[in-house]
């Protein structure tokens, strides 16, 4: 990976992705360029500089000539910020996508800022069992802990994430414009890990996986993850202050190599010790991650940490 040069005339640095380098070479004709995004990740505007001495013409010279990165083929994170376009040319705050731990307690992240996944019945609760309490999800009372997601038995918290303007200079009131309301998501999660279902369980199929092993999800308002935003109130509990739009809400499932072995776990995480139903700690191997949402109208998205946890 390397700067390009972007003291003279413009470059033009295109390459396939990944996932289009590998329908290329099927060699079946079925490869067509039908989409292309465009981003702004390296530039920085405060670079305007409308006081320069030598007059009007000179104000962007060094936001046009900011050395850009060559192109890579990694899609997961080539395009990171996307250039949108809009109708409305008046427009002051443009829509953002927020995690939202204030309409419930169930959408709470654990206290050191995480979601945690418990892979399997043990992890959770030790199946139940009134002998054996090494499970960390649940406290002594029984109950399931601030930010544990139950990664086999599917209960626990709910990761949501709500859209709109986040600016307290506009009503919530406000219908928010078709074109800043998002209606699509995608969710991107290490699959090796784990998969999305709804709130009630429901699984969903991924789009694709590429060779990453990242696996995309595309959720609209037809499905059981999306729903528009119907309270208009300035109550503390929404995290969008101003014009909402949708909700994107899902849970995890941990994957059947996680629940079933501890070889990724010993491979790429470590040991934490948490506390348990009996009122003392269990040693837990973990696995950082990152789930990804990403507004497919607007761009807009948001990473959102997520542990997966293993009794040792």
């Amino acid at each position: 990976m390397a700067f390009l040069d972007n003291n003279g005339d413009i470059i033009l640095d295109a390459v396939l992705t990944d996932t289009g380098r590998k329908v290329l070479a099927k060699g079946d004709g079925s490869f067509q360029i039908t989409k292309f995004a465009l981003a702004d990740d390296e530039v920085d505007y405060s670079l305007f500089n409308k006081t320069h001495p030598s007059g009007s013409a000179y104000y962007d010279l060094e936001v046009l000539q900011t050395p850009v990165l060559e192109a890579f083929t990694d899609n997961a994170s080539s395009v990171l910020s996307r250039l949108q376009s809009y109708t409305d040319l008046e427009l002051l705050f443009l829509p953002t996508v927020l995690l939202n731990e204030k309409e419930d307690a169930k959408y709470k992240r654990a206290p050191n800022g995480t979601f945690y996944c418990a892979v399997n019945t043990e992890t959770e609760d030790n199946d139940g069992s009134s002998a054996t309490k090494t499970g960390v999800a649940r406290d002594a009372e029984g109950g399931i802990r601030q930010g544990f997601i139950l990664g086999e038995t599917l209960a626990g918290s709910i990761i949501t994430v709500d859209q709109g303007l986040s600016t307290t200079q506009i009503s919530p009131q406000r219908a928010l414009a078709a074109e800043l309301t998002e209606t699509t998501y995608i969710v991107s999660m290490d699959n090796r890990l784990g998969n999305l279902v709804s709130e009630a369980g429901e699984a969903m199929a991924a789009d694709f996986i590429d060779d990453d092993n990242i696996a995309s999800y595309t959720l609209d308002l037809k499905s059981a993850f999306v729903q528009r935003i119907t309270n208009i109130s300035k109550s503390d509990a929404m995290v969008i202050a101003g014009p909402r739009g949708t909700r994107v809400m899902f849970r995890v499932a941990s994957s059947t190599e996680l629940r079933t072995s501890s070889f990724l776990f010993s491979t790429l995480g470590s040991i934490e010790y948490l506390d348990n139903r009996a009122g003392s700690t269990s040693a837990c191997y973990y696995i950082d991650s990152v789930i990804r949402a990403t507004g497919a109208k607007t761009g807009a998205r948001i990473d959102i940490p997520i542990r997966y946890i293993r009794l040792q």
